[in-house]
């Protein structure tokens, strides 16, 4: 059981999906007891075991279809008294099997270690995203400075960058120490699937910036997805303000892209 709960934390860290299964009832003969779990993975792997055989087999194909979705299942299995024979058993057996979606942890990247960060990094904790934090400064990327944040990492951004792995349970927030470093993480922020991107600045430092982008390649399309001013317009002034205003932005995006996916 401990190896299926790991195997789920790192799925969930690493941004990638999976579905449990876990026996719920049975009755008459079944080839587990209630609580039994298997954990099906995206690339076909499994965690675990809810008994072998044809039931086991049924649940797997079924957790598979769930996967790309968020919705949980309650699956019915019966085993013929032929069934049963073939796996050692007297008799058939029904199982009841709830199969459900493990989705990725969001994932809060910030790119600068400054107040604005240290606030949203404590914020980002208190509603359940894994927070990293990145700034080319060890004085102000370390884990002294942020306690809560799951990864801090001093190095030169862009070196950063190429071994992200960012999804569409990412959020990435810009909030470097300058407009060229800000400038500079966004032309590769739009290239990604995140499911957020936000930057900090004046509208007359974005439109700088949109500008000197779209001369590199970048297009319109790519740069609409960018939430620049940073945050919901709640009059923020000093760092906490803003960091509030710029999580309830992302929540606000988190759950429509919820909702979308429920839809669907």
């Amino acid at each position: 059981m401990d190896d299926i709960y790991e195997a789920i934390a790192r799925l969930r860290q690493r941004g990638e999906k999976a579905v449990l299964a876990t026996i719920v009832s049975t009755r008459g003969s079944a080839p587990r007891k209630e609580g039994a779990k298997m954990l099906v993975q995206t690339d076909g792997k499994i965690v675990g075991t809810v008994g072998g055989g044809s039931i086991e087999h049924q649940a797997y194909q079924e957790a598979l279809k769930l996967i790309a979705g968020n919705e949980s299942k309650l699956a019915h299995y019966e085993l013929t008294n032929d069934d049963a024979s073939k796996e050692g058993m007297t008799c058939g057996g029904i199982v009841d099997i709830f199969l459900e979606p493990i989705k990725p942890l969001p994932a809060l990247v910030i790119f600068g270690g400054g107040h604005i960060s240290f606030f949203l990094a404590r914020i980002g904790k208190m509603v359940d995203f894994y927070v990293t934090i990145i700034d080319d400064r060890p004085e102000f990327a370390n884990a002294e400075r942020f306690p809560e944040a799951d990864e801090t990492i001093a190095e030169d951004m862009a070196s950063v960058m190429k071994r992200l792995n960012i999804n569409s349970a990412s959020y990435i927030v810009i909030v470097t120490r300058g407009h060229q470093k800000d400038t500079n993480v966004l032309e590769w922020a739009v290239t990604t699937p995140a499911a957020y991107i936000g930057m900090i600045g004046s509208k007359r430092k974005i439109r700088t910036s949109f500008s000197h982008l779209k001369t590199k390649g970048i297009t319109q399309k790519q740069l609409d997805r960018v939430h620049s001013p940073i945050g919901l317009s709640i009059g923020a002034e000093i760092p906490e303000e803003i960091a509030v205003a710029i999580m309830a932005e992302i929540i606000q995006v988190r759950r429509q892209t919820d909702e979308i996916k429920d839809k669907s």
